[in-house]
């Protein structure tokens, strides 16, 4: 927009201050720098551009300085002045309006990730902000070291990658309980791979999470759950991975469905190991890391810091103990799922 185009109202009473003002010297009132500012505000309320505005006033400076009575120097003081003050009521007005888009944004985002407000409403929001709930969304969830907010450096240099890379593809990048999130639709999971890579990166060795594509207004909120959820898991399995995909993890809801029964499972099984030496968790540690290791002997001695000869011991003692051979297939399975069991329960750290 020209300084043509800005209404002359925004300028108003500007030439009779300039005279008035470089006629005595004096410095603008109180009330003409409330005017200023006042228009300055309206001025941006109205979403004209301050360059056109500025450029507005100084038109009218000009076409008032050759009648105006006063040195050069007391007229641009005076201007100094009136174009000063418009400009803090435009910024003003303008700090106003990022801090409303701020609120309501975190307001959606919110609303998006709890679930807490009408579908209908939320799809309606959602439309503001790039997102299509009608379609299929998945959320990817990386976690650091420390918390972060949107204007830290590590969301900021995220979300600066991921524009350079794919522009405006109905992304929305946010932060949430300290975490880095992308939301993303469905069908475009090299999004969330590259989100993941980015995150990955500039949380210097943190953890992504991403959920399974889900479908309508409420399918961010599972996705974004099923992400969190993968992140718990990893940090109770003690799951090294950068990147988690929520379809991959499935398996250990199932296992943790029944709370009761699994329960039961890991102190039929594991429970004996509590009158060993020095308790359960040592055996238990090497239960973990021989099946980790793909119950390769010698992979799991290498973990534990133990020789062969000592490891073939312990799991001889698990043996004894438990009437349960590792070495032995048939048993493996259950030992397995109750090693698991007991990493998800947090036994025997915690009484089941």
């Amino acid at each position: 927009m020209t300084e043509r185009d800005i209404p002359e109202h925004y300028v108003e009473g500007c030439a009779q201050i300039l005279a008035e003002v470089s006629a005595t010297g004096r410095r603008l009132t109180r009330e003409e720098v409330t005017s200023r500012q006042e228009l300055g505000e309206l001025a941006a309320d109205a979403g004209h551009g301050l360059r056109a505005l500025v450029s507005a006033h100084l038109t009218a400076a000009r076409a008032a300085w050759p009648t105006a009575p006063g040195t050069a120097d007391s007229a641009l003081a005076a201007l100094h002045q009136a174009i000063d003050a418009f400009s803090e009521g435009y910024e003003r007005a303008q700090r106003h309006a990022v801090r409303q888009e701020e609120a309501a944004r975190r307001e959606f985002i919110d609303d998006l990730l709890y679930g807490r407000s009408d579908l209908g409403r939320l799809a309606e929001r959602a439309e503001r902000f790039g997102l299509r709930l009608s379609h299929a969304h998945a959320v990817a969830v990386a976690q650091g070291p420390t918390a972060y907010d949107e204007g830290d450096k590590v969301p900021q240099q995220v979300e600066r990658a991921l524009i350079s890379r794919f522009g405006d593809r109905s992304i929305l990048l946010t932060t949430k309980d300290g975490r880095t999130l992308c939301i993303a639709p469905g069908h475009q999971d090299e999004v969330l791979a590259y989100f993941a890579k980015q995150a990955h990166a500039a949380t210097e060795g943190g953890q992504v999470a991403i959920g399974r594509a889900q479908p309508g207004p409420g399918g961010v909120v599972h996705s974004y759950e099923e992400a969190l959820n993968a992140l718990e898991l990893a940090e109770r399995l003690d799951l090294e991975d950068p990147v988690l995909r929520a379809a991959d993890l499935l398996v250990y809801p199932v296992l943790t469905r029944d709370r009761q029964a699994m329960a039961d499972l890991v102190l039929n099984s594991l429970g004996p190991l509590t009158a060993a030496r020095g308790g359960a968790e040592p055996l238990l540690g090497t239960l973990t890391a021989y099946f980790d290791s793909g119950c390769v002997a010698a992979e799991a001695a290498r973990r534990l810091s133990l020789s062969v000869r000592a490891l073939t011991y312990r799991l001889e003692r698990i043996h004894k103990l438990t009437g349960a051979n590792p070495a032995d297939p048939a048993h493996r399975y259950i030992l397995q799922t109750a090693v698991i069991g007991a990493r998800l329960l947090d036994w025997p750290a915690k009484e089941l």
